[in-house]
């Protein structure tokens, strides 16, 4: 029986990864920092799928002697991991010289180095097995540079970085290595992130309604059944991911005149 492991599966494309999965007949564990919430979700998919489908382990992945100590006892439990999704992540929009330290390395960590640390739990068991799926989440925000989201973007930027390095490492070993990169998409924290999003990077991201976590999850669950590497959600990111040094150049000119626009009429 599969096992797959998503961080970040209390919520959001998480949690819409592990109904998609449970519905297979997979097992699950999952991931996340609050117990309350996990219990939640652990009892509706049990209720649906079985008592016996699914793990919870109350971690915070910034924190990696938690995240592999979590991880392995979910191996213990259900067996090796075959498939990874990386979907813990935060976003705290701010602009840089506003945003503190704490809040700038609290998105490194969690976002980029909670990833690592959830692939370096797996990777090892994987490699002597020469069999496995790893998905990490970047974002659009891991394309473009955007107003307000410095730490944000560079978390993200910093995840298609290792991705493209991993990818070359891993296939030798028959592990397969995809990051996608979803759009705004209807979670609790986009909600919550609205909230503090600028007006400039509204003017520049709002043009586009989010996507439905339950889509932007089964767009996932195709890539990693075809073996995709890079997954793009929509031809605006397709083409930043495609040609993106083509296209930013004007892109980049469009924002600078729109935030122009902005600052004289506050």
């Amino acid at each position: 029986m599969t096992h797959v492991i998503i961080t970040g599966g209390s919520s959001g494309i998480g949690l819409a990864l592990a109904r998609i999965y449970a519905g297979r007949g997979a097992r699950i564990s999952l991931l996340a920092r609050t117990l309350s919430v996990l219990e939640a979700v652990q009892g509706e998919l049990a209720k649906d799928h079985g008592a016996s489908t699914v793990r919870i382990e109350s971690t915070d992945v910034a924190d990696e002697s938690q995240t592999v100590a979590a991880i392995h006892r979910c191996e213990e439990a259900f067996g090796p991991c075959d498939i990874l999704i990386t979907c813990a992540g935060v976003v705290e929009p701010g602009l840089f010289e506003a945003l503190s330290s704490d809040a700038f390395d609290r998105q490194l960590q969690t976002n980029f180095s909670g990833s690592i640390h959830a692939v370096r739990a797996v990777y090892a068991g994987m490699k002597a097995r020469r069999s496995g799926r790893i998905m990490l989440v970047s974002s659009g925000a891991g394309l473009i540079g955007i107003h307000g989201y410095t730490a944000y973007c560079a978390s993200k930027f910093a995840l298609h970085g290792f991705a493209e390095a991993l990818r070359s490492e891993a296939r030798p070993h028959g592990i397969r290595i995809s990051v996608c990169f979803p759009p705004d998409t209807e979670t609790p924290q986009f909600t919550r992130e609205l909230e503090h999003r600028p007006p400039e990077a509204a003017v520049i991201m709002g043009r586009v309604a989010p996507w439905p976590a339950d889509a932007v999850a089964s767009r996932i669950v195709r890539a990693i059944d075809g073996g995709e590497f890079e997954v793009f959600f929509g031809w605006t990111l397709r083409a930043l991911g495609r040609f993106g040094s083509t296209v930013k150049p004007f892109l980049n000119w469009w924002f600078d005149r729109a935030i122009q626009r902005i600052s004289r009429h506050p």
